[in-house]
């Protein structure tokens, strides 16, 4: 796909991304993750043609009036969405896939210095929450969800969320909804819960001299221990 197909697509992409949008005058003033890739869709056109300077030029340029740093060799699918795109940074030999969506103070970064890939490669329809950073040469399967500020320097496989600093690897699970990064399991919540209604009985048989209460209480704690292991 040319260039300005590309372009055409990243503008119309946001309609269907963002319900704040109500006129298409807005595009031009308040949407710079969508003027961020028109500028890295230009540069990576020319870094590809072995230039150095004049891409590196403009996207200085952008970051100057965008806030969001993308390398001009960075390779970025279609219908890719930076919402609100303050603080968005997206190394040299990232690679993002189709329909992917991005949002506010997202790194996709490097843990090393050597030549050679070092940035994370992001499968199609993957949504990453803000905040979150995704380090090294790692790999995001298609569907997967990343969580806010979450710290992922594993691969994440397909369909799979990932929460926490590290990430934790949830279970697989595709959902419908690509924006419903916000419904993540709490691992430690769960854990907590059961440990307290644990200790509760326990302290209950105790002081009531009661077998069978352990017994009448088991029914309750494997389900609840059953979420912590889903949550796991």
């Amino acid at each position: 796909m040319n260039i300005f197909k590309k372009i055409k697509n990243d503008f119309c992409n946001v309609g269907r991304n963002d319900p704040a949008l109500h006129s298409k005058f807005e595009l031009f003033f308040n949407y710079p993750g969508l003027w961020a890739l028109f500028y890295h869709r230009i540069a990576h056109s020319l870094y590809s043609r072995g230039l150095r300077f004049i891409p590196r030029f403009i996207s200085g340029f952008s970051r100057l009036i965008t806030t969001v740093d993308i390398h001009p060799a960075a390779q970025i699918g279609e219908r890719v969405f930076i919402d609100h795109g303050a603080g968005v940074v997206i190394g040299e030999t990232a690679i993002i896939g189709d329909d992917v969506v991005i949002y506010q103070q997202v790194t996709l970064g490097g843990v090393s210095t050597s030549v050679g890939k070092r940035h994370p490669t992001v499968g199609d329809r993957v949504v990453i929450g803000a905040g979150a950073k995704v380090l090294g040469n790692i790999t995001l399967g298609d569907d997967a969800k990343i969580g806010a500020n979450s710290v992922v320097v594993k691969n994440v496989p397909c369909c799979a969320t990932a929460i926490g600093v590290p990430a934790r690897i949830l279970a697989c699970e595709k959902s419908g909804d690509n924006l419903s990064h916000h419904v993540l399991p709490d691992v430690n919540k769960e854990i907590f819960h059961y440990l307290i209604k644990r200790i509760a009985v326990l302290e209950e048989t105790i002081k009531t001299g009661d077998a069978n209460l352990m017994e009448k209480e088991d029914h309750e704690l494997e389900e609840i221990y059953a979420t912590f292991i889903k949550s796991m």
